[in-house]
């Protein structure tokens, strides 16, 4: 059975419970105008608290059928201010083995090695734990940064997803990486 919160060197990676609305929709919030190049366009009702306490109820729901595996990521010196996320989606097991990695990092917080930190010990949770054999991550061409990231940590180049998902009112292409569990 996952843990749920997991120590790295610098940060705690927590998994969702209610009780963190309130430290989602401000990491949301403050980071609206950032993540606005890399998301689907927003409705105004998402930066309500309400509004991500439902979401955390369909999340939890995933996360117990196994479908999602969530984490937040937090500082060790501060437990109350969340930097990042990390989401592990469209998990399939049987013989397929496999999922879709997403992941954000508080714009204030970009270029510190956290998210390389964060993804790696999430990497290693899903391969280690859930015995996941393949994780996808898809990016889009033009965020050098991710894709910098995805690279250092062994995913490989698969191909070009043409038009592959709305992002902010555009349909975007995205560079689609894996990373292989030879354990597996």
């Amino acid at each position: 059975m996952l843990k749920k919160t997991y120590k790295t060197s610098r940060l705690f990676l927590v998994q969702p419970s209610i009780n963190m609305a309130e430290s989602i929709t401000d990491f949301y919030s403050r980071n609206r105008d950032f993540f606005m190049e890399f998301d689907p366009q927003r409705p105004e009702v998402f930066y309500k608290v309400n509004t991500h306490k439902n979401i955390i109820k369909r999340e939890l729901e995933e996360i117990k059928a196994g479908r999602m595996l969530k984490f937040w990521i937090y500082k060790i010196e501060d437990k109350k201010r969340i930097i990042g996320m990390i989401n592990f989606t469209n998990i399939f097991m049987g013989t397929f083995l496999s999922s879709t990695v997403g992941y954000k990092l508080d714009e204030f917080e970009q270029h510190k090695g956290y998210m390389t930190e964060a993804l790696k010990a999430a990497v290693i949770i899903v391969f280690k734990e859930l015995k996941l054999h393949r994780v996808e991550a898809n990016i889009m061409p033009h965020n050098k940064p991710s894709l910098e990231l995805a690279k250092r940590l062994g995913f490989e180049y698969e191909g070009l997803a043409k038009k592959y998902l709305k992002i902010n009112g555009k349909w975007e292409d995205h560079v689609h990486m894996t990373i292989i569990n030879d354990e597996v």
